[in-house]
């Protein structure tokens, strides 16, 4: 998995992480938060590497699906780069 979409991951998960059934947030959060591979999960939970694979793919198809829905990450981003825009702005007015 690259970096971008990794980091594009971690604040889906922050976003919508909450909606996530236990088990799903659980088990996405030993791989983004801990860095854990999915043998490393699976080991842990005592359930199959398989079982690992598929509840990653299913959170991560949940978490795109919110995101296609609300756009909060995209709005919070927008927000964000506004509001750095206008502190820029900001300073230069003040020299």
């Amino acid at each position: 998995m690259k970096i971008e979409e990794n980091v594009l991951l971690c604040k889906l998960f922050d976003a919508y992480g909450p909606l996530l059934s236990q088990t799903q947030r659980e088990v996405i959060g030993d791989f983004l938060l801990y860095d854990l591979t999915g043998s490393e999960i699976a080991l842990n939970r005592n359930i199959s590497r398989q079982a690992v694979k598929d509840t990653i793919t299913k959170a991560v198809a949940k978490l795109e699906h919110f995101e296609n829905l609300l756009h909060f990450v995209e709005k919070f981003e927008l927000v964000t780069k506004e509001n750095e825009r206008l502190k820029n702005q900001t300073k230069r007015r003040e020299e």
